[in-house]
């Protein structure tokens, strides 16, 4: 899908980003029948499109969010975190993501959406201006319930690296951005766990928040 679906290419990118680093195997493909079987556990536990076994430590993340406040990914320990890649005038993807993040907020019930925070990074360093990030999530209810970070491509080109995320304005239609669509779900203990696609339920990830804060 052109407007802001994962492109084969950009799917690619992804993948071949994440295996040099060695940051994942999914569903631990390969190696020694032990750490299989840990996956296959972990998967069976989770709700999650994926498992990220062994799970590493998540790649440092410290920007500023539409406000002008900094953000850094570690001040959440002890508590669940949701990393996704958005932006603002995304005619598809991102609206979807962003509400059914709400819907799962919504799911988990006060006492258990207190344990998750969740982080969307700009994928749009032109379009996303504090004006549009404030309107973004007064539209989609998630004012107040979602870090939205922002910056300059020379500031958000290297989370996106280290995220393993692909973005690109669209040669064709300038307006859109072909970007990597994907939730990371990070534990409590800070390490990158679990991954959930575009198309992720929302009871998925309020089933897996208090798993994942716990861990």
């Amino acid at each position: 899908m052109r407007k802001s679906g994962i492109s084969f290419r950009v799917m690619l990118a992804l993948l071949a980003l994440v295996l040099a680093a060695g940051a994942v195997a999914l569903l631990a493909i390969g190696g020694s029948t032990g750490s299989k079987a840990r996956a296959q556990a972990l998967a069976d536990h989770f709700d999650a499109a994926a498992v990220l076994e062994p799970a590493k430590p998540a790649p440092p993340l410290a920007l500023h969010n539409y406000l002008g406040k900094p953000v850094n990914i570690a001040s959440y320990r002890g508590k669940a975190v949701l990393v996704t890649f958005l932006y603002t005038s995304c005619p598809d993807i991102c609206p979807l993501i962003t509400s059914d993040l709400r819907v799962a907020l919504n799911l988990m019930g006060r006492k258990t959406a207190s344990k998750v925070q969740i982080i969307a990074v700009s994928v749009d360093p032109h379009g996303d201006t504090p004006k549009a990030v404030a309107a973004f999530l007064a539209r989609h209810g998630m004012t107040g319930r979602m870090q939205y970070l922002i910056g300059s491509a020379k500031e958000l080109g290297p989370v996106w690296k280290a995220w393993g995320v692909g973005a690109e304005r669209d040669a064709d239609q300038p307006q859109f951005v072909n970007h990597t669509g994907i939730v990371y779900g990070i534990t409590g203990s800070g390490k990158r766990l679990t991954l959930y696609a575009a198309s992720f339920q929302p009871s998925e990830i309020a089933h897996d928040v208090p798993l994942l804060a716990a861990r």
